[in-house]
């Protein structure tokens, strides 16, 4: 059985810059977060981030770890091709499929600095449904333009990146049919900011739909207003003011992830 070998990691601190730290630090904290709202999946999944100053080095988890055990010092550096550059530890590695999946989206993405992929129960069940997310609410109208990925089973197969980025496009989240959500940003903050509201929105629709009552739409004028309403460059990037907030709310409860 695996031991989480804590004194390696104690030196990751002074062996990285602190830009890569705070990326370090902020990527720790989005895990506690996802686990904390119940977006987890025991050890699968992840959330990446690009650290500051490279063009292809992302952090990720070591696979293996709860999202609620995570810290700054046990992320994993890799590259685009699956390299693994700095690994903390040793005991643990990265998960593959986690690879395939973030590195398209960093690759065809530069603004994607932050990527996060779920198996919410919600997500899953919106990703099952060939209406996908219906624009039912403020919250689901937000995202405007949503991307959707049909599903080729495990995401082991190099060849599927292509498909990824050219099915993601522009757009600011992506639905992965009969398997979960992706959510990106150009931080972490806005990253997690969108998979929350997003993860929010397929739950008011299961429960929507749920009632077996006639479904209210607005009118696609008033979705195309509400969705520029809610653009980073119309009033502000929602997740930037909530980030400090996120953190708060982590410090107080468990501060663990920042060592």
């Amino acid at each position: 059985m695996h031991q989480i070998d804590r004194d390696p990691l104690s030196r990751v601190r002074s062996e990285v810059s602190e830009e890569e730290w705070q990326a370090r630090v902020d990527l720790a904290a989005c895990y506690r977060l996802i686990a904390a709202f119940g977006m987890s999946d025991l050890i699968y999944n992840h959330a990446t981030v690009r650290i500051p100053g490279t063009a292809d080095h992302l952090l990720i988890n070591p696979y293996g770890y709860m999202y609620e055990e995570i810290t700054a010092s046990s992320l994993i550096r890799i590259d685009l091709d699956g390299r693994v550059v700095y690994n903390p530890h040793g005991g643990y590695d990265i998960n593959y499929a986690g690879y395939v999946v973030h590195s398209a989206v960093h690759a065809a993405r530069p603004d994607a600095h932050c990527v996060i992929h779920t198996h919410s129960r919600a997500g899953m069940a919106i990703s099952a449904l060939k209406c996908g997310l219906l624009p039912l609410t403020q919250t689901a109208m937000r995202f405007g333009q949503v991307a959707y990925h049909d599903y080729e089973s495990v995401a082991v197969d190099l060849d599927e990146r292509r498909r990824l980025a050219r099915d993601l496009g522009d757009a600011p989240v992506m639905i992965l049919r009969n398997h979960g959500l992706l959510a990106l940003g150009p931080s972490v903050g806005e990253a997690f900011n969108a998979l929350y509201w997003l993860e929010l929105a397929c739950k008011v629709q299961v429960d929507a739909m749920a009632c077996n009552g006639e479904l209210n739409l607005p009118s696609r004028q008033i979705q195309e207003k509400t969705a520029h309403l809610y653009r980073p460059d119309t009033r502000r990037p929602f997740g930037v003011l909530e980030w400090p907030a996120m953190l708060r709310y982590l410090d107080r409860r468990d501060p663990g992830y920042r060592d």
